[in-house]
């Protein structure tokens, strides 16, 4: 090689390592600007400090600065732009995705569906991103994780009226936690939500489903849940209004019925002739 294509590639080396110092040098400073302009509740400032910062840690090939730069990105913009703070997470997700690092991409789809249950009401969206968080847990056999995040999943279907995927979820987590010693008082809370779910279907549907509950996990024969569910099921086939609603009532004066229970019991009370529409 000659002496004057030496001399040139040392000055483009020099180059490529003055240049990198600079980038670095500007994930600084944008790092240093954001943390000024979150002290200073300048959260779309912040954001975009942050953003900017990201970007150029991926220049650097720097992923996981650049992951957790998003992220904090999106936690600045939650409070100022929520479609920002999406659009930020989804960018950490998608580094984090690649990097192998699941769990951590599912806690970030958690945040985003929160977005879209509390800022964004967009309720479908959040559902997938709930269901999305739940797959990558399951993957990491972080199942108690991927739990909460399915009976999330199964809320939200039945309050959209898609029962037989609500039901699937209940099902599916009632059983998961019925061997489970420390969660199985649970699992008859999940076995109730499921058998009201079934009930706005179809009340035979319901007395099936109890009844295979009841075998699959005998203390749901027991509980105060099924008992309830029996008296229902018999006021419902004897149309009659009051026994159903004496019978939420006396439910209630025990444990405090919750906002999506009472939505469920009165989709179904309002399938009884002459339902005056409220449960008093």
């Amino acid at each position: 090689i000659s002496f004057s294509r030496q001399r040139s590639v040392c000055i483009l080396l020099n180059e490529s390592q003055g240049s990198h110092h600079k980038v670095e040098d500007a994930c600084e400073m944008y790092a240093r600007a954001a943390n000024m302009f979150k002290m200073a509740k300048n959260w779309t400032a912040a954001g975009n400090a942050f953003c900017q910062g990201a970007r150029l840690h991926m220049q650097l090939q720097n992923k996981l600065d650049s992951a957790t730069s998003f992220v904090d990105a999106g936690n600045a913009y939650k409070k100022a732009d929520p479609q920002e703070a999406i659009n930020c997470l989804n960018a950490a997700i998608d580094i984090y995705t690649d990097m192998g690092r699941f769990t951590i991409a599912a806690k970030h789809h958690i945040t985003i569906a929160e977005v879209y249950e509390s800022e964004l009401v967009d309720i479908e969206k959040a559902i997938a991103h709930y269901e999305q968080a739940a797959d990558y847990y399951k993957g990491e056999e972080s199942n108690s994780s991927a739990n909460k995040c399915l009976l999330k999943v199964g809320h939200y279907s039945a309050q959209l009226e898609q029962y037989p995927k609500a039901i699937e979820i209940y099902e599916q987590v009632a059983t998961n936690t019925m061997d489970n010693p420390l969660l199985k008082y649970n699992a008859k809370e999940y076995f109730f939500k499921a058998s009201l779910c079934h009930f706005i279907v179809d009340e035979l549907n319901a007395k099936l489903a109890i009844e295979k509950y009841e075998e699959m996990f005998p203390a749901f024969a027991d509980s105060r849940e099924c008992k309830l569910l029996k008296k229902l099921l018999d006021a419902h086939e004897e149309q009659n209004c009051e026994a159903f609603t004496e019978a939420v009532k006396e439910f209630d004066s025990i444990s405090r019925l919750d906002q999506w229970l009472t939505t469920m019991l009165l989709r179904i009370k309002k399938t009884i002739q002459g339902d005056a529409g409220d449960l008093k």
